[in-house]
């Protein structure tokens, strides 16, 4: 006798569910159900989708409804679930059809985070959170043929607007409330994201506050915030996400202490028959050892595989992460991994750590090779905890190779004399990650 499976969401992670699970058991009757017009888009590429790099919007979307359906998936789109009915096994669509599951996915996402000031519903104000967002966005900038921009919050998304508008060739500024761009590094890296912000023409506000937005005069708007008044055709708030987990609130499921769907190593919820994924849902954290929320489209489509596997008949189980991350911000490349000093001692350990400057290649080689590295580790045991890199080359490479590290649970003198290859046009004899990590293991006495 076939099962249902319900999945709510055609994201990243609801469509790997989706995929997955019919490869692994063809009698599954599936249900994909989309409160948007898209399924399986990808969000990341959106910034560089609005600064045309990448032309043709197809080129965001890994896998059309005619092809979920082809492969004898049910898809509904701009459908909206109103409720899901544990005890009968039903959802309830904006339509009033019931829909019966025998196993019942969420992938419902996130939501931005809406400033309650006034204005933030003017024509022109823009949250980018989904692909029609990209394409409104990328259609007002020809249409308004847009001079100025401003962009509001400097955490991933912001940073990464600012290179796409002025990839537009449009005047930008960017205000956040906090006292530094991309909080989440060092002091010392965020100094240099701003020096390349400031070289490539945008003007940063920091503590700054938003309160209003209304029409402008000399632009399409005028953004009033606590020290400033600045104009610009188009307002861009990227403030954050938070987990939209209200569906699962309102059927009883637990939710975790970040607000995200409390989930289990297989992706199961509080309630057997149900699964969630994605940036619904938390996430292990393999370094802090706890259960956190990371909205990342590349976790999002591994607990989707995973919650496909174990719903086809098979058995996984998804470790975590380390929280590897990164972005792109002009010529600047921006990586983390694992925690800071901060969120290690919250974690119960005894951080000690080390921040050096030195070459991403040999130094006899032409071209840019300034890179800074720095390296968190326990002082107890030596083990590594994290690291942060910033630098025009090399950045994320050393931080992906610090996040294999971390998931290995390797400690300084082992990483001290890793081997790694190289070769002059990609790194030095001794690496930085070498140098590093043999000058931390000696001011920790080891």
């Amino acid at each position: 006798m076939s099962r249902n499976l319900v999945i709510v969401g055609a994201g990243a992670g609801g469509a790997s569910v989706a995929a997955e699970a019919r490869r692994r058991d063809p009698s599954l009757e599936v249900t994909m159900i989309e409160r948007g017009g898209h399924v399986s888009t990808a969000a990341c590429p959106m910034p560089y989708y609005i600064q045309d790099l990448i032309k043709d919007e197809k080129m965001l979307v890994a896998r059309t409804p005619e092809e979920f359906r082809e492969s004898g998936v049910n898809v509904r789109l701009e459908t909206q679930v109103e409720e899901v009915d544990r005890r009968q096994g039903i959802v309830r669509l904006s339509d009033g059809i019931m829909v019966p599951y025998d196993i019942l996915v969420l992938g419902t996402g996130t939501v931005p985070i809406v400033p309650r000031v006034p204005g933030v519903d003017l024509e022109g104000v823009f949250m980018l959170k989904t692909l029609p967002d990209a394409m409104a966005i990328k259609t007002y900038i020809r249409e308004k043929r847009c001079r100025k921009a401003l962009v509001v919050g400097a955490g991933f998304i912001g940073l990464e607007m600012c290179e796409a508008l002025r990839g537009q060739g449009i005047e930008t500024e960017l205000i956040d409330l906090a006292p530094r761009a991309a909080m989440m590094w060092d002091p010392e890296f965020t100094a240099l994201i701003e020096e390349e912000l400031l070289r490539q023409g945008v003007k940063f506000h920091p503590g700054t506050g938003l309160e209003s937005i209304e029409k402008g005069s000399e632009y399409q708007l005028r953004l009033n915030s606590d020290r400033d008044v600045l104009e610009a055709d188009l307002v861009l708030i990227a403030i954050g996400v938070k987990p939209n987990s209200t569906l699962a609130a309102a059927a009883g499921l637990r939710l975790g202490a970040t607000g995200a769907i409390g989930v289990n190593f297989s992706q199961r919820t509080s309630d057997e028959s149900i699964y969630a994924v994605g940036d619904c849902a938390e996430v292990y954290h393999r370094i802090s050892c706890k259960w956190t929320h990371i909205p990342l489209g590349d976790i999002a489509n591994k607990q989707g595989r995973v919650a496909g596997i174990n719903i086809g008949g098979g058995a996984m189980m998804f470790p975590g992460v380390v929280g590897a991350r990164c972005f792109k911000v002009f010529d600047l490349g921006v990586a983390a991994t694992g925690l800071d000093e901060n969120e290690a001692a919250e974690a119960g350990y005894h951080p000690e750590s080390v921040l050096l400057w030195g070459n991403a290649i040999a130094a006899a080689m032409p071209g840019e090779k300034k890179l800074g590295l720095k390296l968190v580790a326990d002082r107890s045991t030596g083990r590594l905890l994290g690291a942060q890199a910033v630098g025009l080359r090399g950045a994320v490479e050393r931080v992906n190779a610090l996040s294999v590290a971390l998931a290995a649970g390797m400690t300084l003198e082992e990483i001290g004399y890793q081997d790694f290859a190289y070769s002059p046009p990609f790194n030095t004899p001794w690496d930085l990650i070498h140098v590093a990590a043999q000058k931390l293991a000696k001011s920790i006495g080891r």
